[in-house]
């Protein structure tokens, strides 16, 4: 793909009316009053749109972002900075453009069978749930047969802030095909942007972000989904089945009664992973990596004794995506979740309107 295609004023309109209504502090007209008025400032627009993508060159203007640091939870406590999330704010405009080449993109992605195909990270018609459903039914397969599953949840540090530039673009011209003024677009795109922090009426000094995607960005997970394309090879080659969403990656695979050898290449497909990682500047997440067996009770003791030789502890329960999954595939722990979570936040419900009751 060497070249963008330039856009027309309904395809402008149909981008804007479709992106999130949410503003940024440094926006000049607040979203709503710019989709109003897009009518009469039109032609600046697509100026400004099409001569980024004639000319490869993304506006210096609108690479800087501002963060926002943001309560994980309401009742966490706020002197804590691990307690924060920081939360980046881009300009409307340049979301515009990245909408428009994320279009153009993807359709040459997908009609080139680009995407590794398990992955479910921010594509159209997959989701946690697709990903969940493809893993637990190979499991179910897997026991329909006599068979036990062993499965590991692979979880990464900060992988979206710390993915190469070099190794990216690399890997975006010569594994996907992105060539002349498209892989020059890019290149501006992700290079020389800058964010500051901002708290209240205070703000902090502009700094460089030499490294990651744009946080906050339409085409940030799209193209780290691209950086972790060699990553599926590598679990290929090892005869391993995995599924990924982003970055949590799912490995897999089914063990025979009594035959334990593919429990080798399971641990040297992990190897192999952190050593791409450490690489390609990612690093795996050893307290968020979790392993558990799915079968009979006698084969999972046997398989548990033999992981814990190789370094890998099995849990009984573990969170995937979301969804509390337990050994024998009950999900009960998960009921019982979702049950304490609707009781916490109804009681909190009722509370309110007890309040409320009182202060009429």
């Amino acid at each position: 793909m060497p070249t963008f295609d330039l856009v027309d004023y309904e395809t402008l309109e149909k981008t804007v009316q479709n992106l999130s209504s949410s503003t940024s502090e440094l926006d000049i007209l607040p979203t709503i009053f710019f989709k109003s008025v897009l009518h009469l400032i039109s032609a600046d627009v697509l100026q400004i749109i099409n001569t980024s993508l004639q000319t490869g060159i993304f506006p210096s203007s609108l690479k800087n972002a501002v963060v926002k640091p943001l309560l994980k939870k309401n009742n966490l406590d706020s002197s804590v900075l691990n307690n924060y999330r920081p939360i980046s704010n881009l300009p409307f405009i340049g979301k515009i453009i990245e909408k428009i080449v994320f279009n153009q993109l993807t359709a040459f992605l997908t009609s080139n069978s680009c995407f590794d195909k398990f992955q479910s990270g921010f594509r159209a018609n997959h989701s946690t749930e697709t990903a969940l459903i493809k893993v637990i039914n190979d499991i179910h397969l897997n026991s329909d047969v006599g068979k036990t599953s062993v499965l590991v949840l692979l979880d990464l540090s900060a992988a979206f802030d710390t993915v190469d530039h070099c190794i990216l673009l690399h890997r975006l011209k010569h594994w996907v095909g992105f060539t002349g003024t498209v892989i020059n677009w890019l290149k501006s795109y992700l290079q020389q942007r800058s964010f500051f922090v901002a708290i209240g009426n205070c703000t902090s000094a502009s700094m460089s972000l030499t490294c990651g995607v744009p946080q906050g960005s339409i085409l940030g997970p799209l193209l780290f989904n691209l950086y972790m394309l060699p990553l599926g090879q590598i679990i290929k080659n090892n005869s391993v089945n995995y599924h990924s969403y982003a970055d949590d990656t799912q490995v897999y695979l089914a063990l025979s009664p009594n035959d334990y050898t593919p429990l080798e290449s399971l641990c040297g497909c992990i190897d192999q992973i952190n050593n791409w990682m450490s690489h390609n500047f990612l690093q795996l997440n050893a307290d968020k990596t979790e392993v558990i067996v799915f079968g009979k009770k006698e084969d999972r003791r046997r398989i548990t004794t033999a992981l814990e030789t190789k370094g890998l502890k099995a849990k009984d329960t573990v969170k995937n995506l979301g969804v509390f999954i337990d050994s024998e595939l009950t999900f009960n722990s998960h009921m019982k979740a979702i049950t304490k979570s609707a009781f916490y936040h109804l009681k909190t419900l009722l509370n309110s309107e007890v309040l409320c009751q009182n202060k009429i």
